[in-house]
C-alpha cells in the first residue's frame, strides 16, 4: 500500500531575542566611581612598578573591575596614563597657582613650594612624573602628549619670578623666563636624582632648597631697605 505524500510544515527556528545589555554602573555602592578606580589602580602601579611594567590586567586586578572597562573608559595604557598625570596635575596647578597669588614674600612662597615638594615625594607624584617623562624618551605619541603638560609647570613658575621681580624692583642682566628656566630645571634635576635613590650626602638636594631661600631673603632685606635710604638721600 502506498502512503500518501504529507507536506510537513518545516519548523521555523525562532528569532534569538537579544539578551539585554547591562549599563556599566557608575558608581559602587561606596560611592567610588569605576573610572576613579582604575586612576587610583594605575596610579600605584606607576609608582610601585614603572611604566615600562604596567599592565592593563593588573590595573584591572587592583581596580576590581574587567580589563575591558579600560579600553572604556581610557581607550588604552597610553591615555590612561596620561589621564592619571592630568588628575595631579590640575589639583597641583591649582595649588601653585593659589600660593603664587598669595601676598606672601618669595621666601615664604619658597619654602611653601619646599613643603608640597616634600607632600609630592610621599604622595608619588615626583616618581609618576619621572616615570612619564623617561618613557616619553622613546615614545613619540606619549612625548608629544607630556610635553605641553610640563611646559605648563614652566609657564606657572614665570609668571611667579616676573612677579617677584617686578615686586621686588630687582634690575637683573637676564629675563624672568631665564630665570624661571634656572628654577625649573633645577627642581627635575633634584626630582630626577632623588627617584634614582641620590641621598642627601651626595646630592645636597634639601641643603641647595634651603640655600635658595636665604638668598631670596637677602634680596627681600636689601629690597626693602631701599626706600629707607632714597629718603636720606633726599
Amino acid at each position: 500500500m502506498v502512503k500518501p505524500i504529507v507536506q510537513t510544515k518545516r519548523k521555523t527556528k525562532a528569532t534569538p531575542v537579544p539578551t539585554p545589555v547591562r549599563a556599566v554602573k557608575s558608581l559602587r555602592a561606596d560611592g567610588v566611581s569605576t573610572r576613579t578606580l582604575i586612576l587610583e589602580a594605575a596610579r600605584r602601579r606607576l609608582c610601585e612598578g614603572g611604566y615600562a611594567n604596567l599592565n592593563v590586567r593588573d590595573i584591572a586586578r587592583d581596580a576590581g573591575v574587567n580589563h575591558a572597562l579600560i579600553g572604556y573608559h581610557f581607550r588604552g595604557k597610553q591615555q590612561l596614563v596620561l589621564a592619571v598625570l592630568d588628575e595631579a596635575n590640575k589639583t597641583l596647578l591649582e595649588r601653585q597657582t593659589r600660593m603664587y597669588q598669595d601676598d606672601a614674600s618669595a621666601s615664604r612662597k619658597w619654602q611653601q613650594a619646599c613643603d608640597f615638594y616634600e607632600d609630592d615625594l610621599r604622595s608619588g607624584f615626583v616618581r609618576l612624573l619621572m616615570e612619564l617623562m623617561g618613557a616619553s624618551f622613546n615614545d613619540a605619541e606619549l612625548r608629544a602628549e607630556f610635553v605641553p603638560r610640563w611646559l605648563s609647570w614652566q609657564k606657572l613658575v614665570e609668571s611667579g619670578v616676573e612677579a617677584f621681580i617686578a615686586d621686588s624692583g630687582l634690575e637683573l642682566p637676564v629675563s624672568g623666563p631665564v630665570v624661571a628656566a634656572w628654577i625649573s630645571w633645577f627642581w627635575i634635576g633634584m626630582e630626577a636624582g632623588m627617584t634614582l635613590g641620590i641621598t642627601e650626602e651626595q646630592g645636597h638636594h634639601r641643603e641647595s632648597l634651603a640655600a635658595v631661600a636665604t638668598l631670596l631673603k637677602l634680596v627681600e632685606t636689601k629690597s626693602r631697605r631701599k626706600p629707607v635710604a632714597a629718603r636720606r638721600r633726599a
